[in-house]
């Protein structure tokens, strides 16, 4: 046998260093995942804090709305590893489905919701199950208008074609303004910035926002109890009623926290004095059981997140991962400003919950798979 054959690498050896060569490492945004974890930990027990009086006297048991959050959270969790493992080019295929089922729900929650206390017709109830559709409405609008922008980026660059987009969104925003105005802005508020960030013209964006604050003001005025809000808003001290009383001892507890607050457990505003604390007034009493260091400590966890999402987004392979992480990060954003708005009276009641803080049991699932959604791009970012 010649030297030259003993030389040759066997055919398993030579697949073996191929496959070695094709493998990718693929990256994990840990630092995203952690943020997670950190928020929603924090937000369990601050919700164990502030709802425990309340859950005592309504339903003998402290515990009551930390065991229904958590288990809300638990099923979150599940499907946030879920999703996290799902291609998420897959969503590019299915977009217009996801849109229309959206659509449907939040038409006909109108017609055969349930009036959980708020005067309007917003959730579907089916025993002790209870779900909003407009949560789902706001993934549902993230991945349509970042499908639309990943198969139509070139066409953006012509204001006609972002008027267009923008009346995609419309039938959309319609249905849910009818019975929630604060989540149709939200809505609304994801598409115009994921919309503003692709397209190359830029002075529609002005009309645009002046035509949005007009139908604004219309579905204020549509609806007498949304004009009185914004009138206790801009004076208070004239309405002794239970919104504005609400608005006032959450801002009493900020005030009474100081730098470094009572202490945890320490509030006087939650037991019995702040309606419903654990939902959007859940703030103020971080503020006042934490003090202002809590509460900047709170926003930096956020802006963290923030921070892995916007480097998620950069680094992304296509446009579609990278427009679905932008959407995920102005949805969390404007939940985050909204409800602190709202808190310290900035803005009027709007009933914006903060995200993986506030009580509700759809909210959480529905952020945690969003999230989800944020991971999976994670995944496919190369490792250089």
């Amino acid at each position: 046998m010649s030297s030259r054959a003993l030389q040759k690498v066997s055919p398993i050896e030579t697949t073996g260093r191929k496959q070695h060569k094709e493998k990718k490492v693929r990256y994990f945004d840990y630092g995203l995942l952690a943020m997670i974890i950190l928020i929603l930990a924090f937000g369990l027990v601050m919700l164990y804090s502030t709802s425990a009086y309340s859950a005592s006297v309504l339903y003998d048991d402290p515990a009551h709305f930390l065991k229904r959050q958590a288990a809300a959270a638990a099923l979150g969790f599940v499907a946030l590893i879920v999703i996290s493992h799902i291609p998420y080019q897959f969503y590019a295929k299915i977009h217009g489905l996801i849109y229309l089922v959206a659509l449907g729900m939040c038409i006909a929650v109108s017609f055969v919701g349930t009036d959980m206390d708020t005067g309007s017709r917003r959730w579907f109830k089916v025993g002790s199950i209870t779900f909003q559709p407009s949560e789902f409405a706001k993934i549902a609008i993230i991945i349509t208008m970042a499908a639309i922008i990943a198969n139509g980026v070139k066409t953006l660059r012509s204001w006609k074609k972002v008027v267009v987009a923008f009346i995609m969104v419309l039938p959309l925003f319609a249905s849910i303004a009818i019975t929630n105005l604060s989540t149709a802005v939200i809505v609304m508020g994801i598409a115009y910035v994921m919309l503003f960030v692709a397209s190359k013209p830029k002075g529609i964006f002005l009309i645009i926002a002046g035509t949005g604050v007009l139908g604004i003001i219309f579905f204020i005025l549509r609806a007498g109890y949304r004009g009185g809000r914004v009138a206790m808003w801009l004076h208070p001290e004239d309405y002794p009623n239970a919104d504005v009383y609400q608005t006032l001892q959450g801002l009493y507890a900020i005030g009474a926290g100081g730098l470094f607050g009572k202490g945890l457990g320490g509030s006087v505003q939650k037991l019995g004095v702040l309606p419903v604390a654990q939902n959007d007034m859940i703030f103020a009493i971080i503020c006042e059981e934490l003090g202002i260091f809590g509460a900047v400590c709170v926003i930096l966890l956020y802006l963290i997140m923030f921070w892995r999402l916007l480097y998620i987004a950069n680094h992304a392979r296509d446009l579609m991962g990278s427009y679905l992480v932008i959407g995920i990060m102005v949805h969390f954003a404007l939940q985050v400003i909204m409800n602190i708005a709202v808190v310290t009276n900035s803005i009027p009641n709007t009933g914006v919950i903060l995200p993986l803080i506030s009580y509700g049991g759809t909210s959480v699932m529905l952020l945690l798979a969003e999230l989800g959604i944020a991971l999976s791009v994670s995944r496919q970012i190369p490792m250089e």
